[in-house]
């Protein structure tokens, strides 16, 4: 015989002939007041589930809000000729109030709670997501974990931002970060965000709800086959559908995303999230199933590139973003060599631009220190990078290519030497072999060439179109002053990318973010929150930057930078317009044609939102606001400048 216990309830002023739900001992229940007192039933209708405690009385009957099934509101039984009970609980009205006799709750143990243990245990420590009807058992499991203080959770305005997030967090931290929705639309809203991770080579695992089983094929309420969905950008995508191997799973999916740095995808079918767990799980501990990354090339093949950079006069490296995280090395052995340094866009920021050595960024967001440089060079040796057409690295000029990725050497064309290897341990290789250069001319070019664009930097920065609106090059100007040396920069897609590129430069210790090679609009202020969510211990600021049609597309989610307190800087360069989709109609001599925008006044919806937000149009007032936006705490800040469309 269970064990029971009476709780009072909260009736709220409940009148005669109505209903509310009410909590007891951890159970939902339908309270009820009619002429005869108040009954308590089970909330869920014996049919399909349906909320009792929405419905309503009528004819003496509490009536189903789902299929109108009818229940005597305190007995629960239904009118003659039917079968289905509702289960009702004794009530009593006391002095100080109206108590209900329930169950003891059990200490109950979920699957869902073993399998977020596994998460948690291989490293899992923020979740971006909404909750909902068919992932709430992984939902309630979360909860504890956050109670626990295992994770972070940031519950989002839009799944899509979930997996920008996501995303982010992986490029800060190189660890995953995962995105929780509902199936079907919610589910499927995530995979643009899947993708930027995917082609960007950031782990990130993708948790979503499922119907239920039994009505997965034939057709159901939100019913969307998630594999198959699932199955492009997933490297792994599985659904968890028995207790024996759910936790496996989970360990699996963290292992994916870890070593493959890659997406890894869990599909849960509603009553697989209600099972209790396992008596005796097994435990799956990270610790012995994954290996050290470290991994060096044959020692001939480094001899090779020894002997090649040996007999250069005028080396270059050029940094990809697969290069992230080895900065000291990359620096100890241009210092070394005397080599020069350029980056690929998506890795601008590995090597600060206040670096001697460092020429900026190469191709068509870079800037003519890099090109020149690379032009004149008699040896590449390139890092981590993908040769993409967007960059343009030279073809014509002997190059070592070194890359973890062993698909990625010689991917498009033939190189002279190519080093399967992590970057770091090969660099230290590289520099034991080769002798100590001096490399002055090659400073002395680098500086010559850095005053030569900072003077066109200059000269570009006092434009002003035919409106009146600054140029982009006066608001980098300014945001390569005030940005913290410390800080994380989220960069979105669009003319203020370009602009970001040419104008802005990095110094020690900033990082920078980006959709590299989807190069998905709206990137920028999600990736902040996962940056956020990434760095919230050390205290380093976020920054990111948009035009107004990127931040356009996910500005709700400045209420959720409100909510959690996130002390992220947003700059916003409006331009009233789609500004690269104008300039790429031109260049392919086509009319301008829908590109304009109907913004509101961002500043203030910064404000309305509950944020911080200043409102820009004349260059003299831009570096206060700046100044003020980036010493707001607490919560976000929104400086939105009014600017030119160009960006030369």
């Amino acid at each position: 015989m269970s064990l029971t216990t009476w709780v009072r309830v909260d009736t709220d002023g409940l009148e005669e002939g109505r209903v509310t739900t009410v909590i007891a001992n951890g159970r939902a229940l339908c309270l009820t007041r009619t002429a005869g007192g108040y009954g308590a039933l089970d909330n869920h209708c014996p049919h399909q589930g349906g909320p009792l405690g929405d419905g309503q009385i009528a004819d003496g009957y509490l009536i189903c809000p789902w299929h109108a099934y009818e229940y005597d509101p305190r007995t629960g039984t239904p009118p003659p000729g039917f079968k289905d009970a509702a289960v009702a609980y004794p009530v009593e009205e006391r002095p100080d109030g109206v108590y209900v006799e329930v169950p003891v709750a059990e200490e109950r143990i979920s699957l869902m709670d073993q399998l977020v243990d596994v998460l948690c245990g291989w490293g899992l420590d923020t979740v971006f997501g909404m909750v909902g009807h068919s992932n709430l058992g992984l939902a309630d499991a979360f909860r504890k974990a956050e109670e626990d203080g295992r994770i972070t959770y940031v519950g989002i305005r839009h799944e899509g931002a979930a997996a920008f997030a996501a995303s982010g967090y992986a490029k800060v931290s190189g660890r995953p970060a995962a995105c929780m929705t509902i199936a079907g639309p919610g589910a499927t809203n995530l995979l643009t965000g899947l993708w930027d991770a995917k082609v960007d080579r950031v782990p990130i695992v993708a948790l979503t709800g499922q119907v239920k089983s039994q009505v997965l094929g034939p057709g159901t309420f939100q019913e969307v086959d998630l594999a198959a969905a699932f199955s492009a950008v997933a490297e792994w995508s599985q659904t968890v559908q028995r207790p024996e191997n759910a936790t496996e799973l989970a360990a699996l999916a963290m292992k994916h995303a870890i070593v493959n740095r890659d997406v890894a995808h869990l599909i849960f079918p509603d009553e697989v999230q209600e099972l209790p767990g396992v008596a005796e799980p097994v435990p799956r501990p990270r610790e012995g199933r994954v290996a050290a990354p470290a991994i060096a090339p044959p020692e001939a093949e480094v001899g090779r590139a020894a002997e090649l950079l040996g007999r250069s006069s005028r080396p270059v490296i050029i940094c990809g973003n697969g290069a992230r995280g080895y900065t000291e090395e990359i620096l100890g052995l241009a210092e070394h060599l005397g080599a020069a340094i350029i980056t690929t866009f998506k890795a601008k920021g590995i090597v600060p631009d206040s670096h001697p050595l460092a020429c900026g960024v190469l191709g068509r967001s870079g800037i003519p220190v890099a090109s020149i440089h690379m032009g004149r060079s008699d040896c590449l040796l390139v890092l981590g990078a993908s040769f993409s057409e967007h960059t343009g690295i030279a073809t014509y000029v002997p190059t070592i290519q070194v890359d973890f990725d062993r698909m990625m050497l010689g991917k498009f064309h033939p190189v002279d030497v190519p080093l399967w290897g992590e970057i770091g341990r090969t660099l230290a290789l590289l520099r034991r072999a080769l002798p100590q250069a001096d490399g002055a001319g090659q400073r002395a070019s680098i500086a010559a060439q850095w005053k030569r664009w900072r003077a066109e930097k200059a000269a570009r920065a006092v434009l002003a179109d035919g409106r009146g609106r600054m140029h982009p090059a006066h608001v980098f100007a300014h945001l390569t002053e005030t940005v913290p040396e410390d800080a994380v920069i989220a960069v979105d897609v669009g003319n203020n990318t370009y602009s970001f590129g040419r104008y802005f430069e990095t110094r020690p210790g900033q990082q920078v973010i980006m959709s590299g090679y989807l190069g998905s609009i709206g990137f920028g202020f999600p990736a902040a929150m996962g940056a956020w969510a990434a760095t919230r211990e050390s205290g380093r600021k976020v920054v990111s930057v948009s035009g107004d049609g990127g931040f356009g597309q996910y500005l709700a989610e400045f209420t959720t930078a409100v909510r959690h307190a996130m002390p992220i800087t947003h700059v916003l360069l409006n331009n009233d317009e789609l500004g690269k989709i104008s300039r790429e109609q031109v260049g392919a001599l086509r009319p301008v044609w829908q590109t304009r925008l109907v913004n509101p006044d961002f500043a203030e919806f910064a404000r309305l939102c509950g944020g911080r937000g200043w409102r820009v149009e004349r260059p003299q007032d831009l570096r206060l606001a700046l100044e003020e936006a980036m010493a707001v705490e607490g919560g976000p800040a929104l400086v939105e400048v009014v600017t030119s469309a160009r960006d030369v």
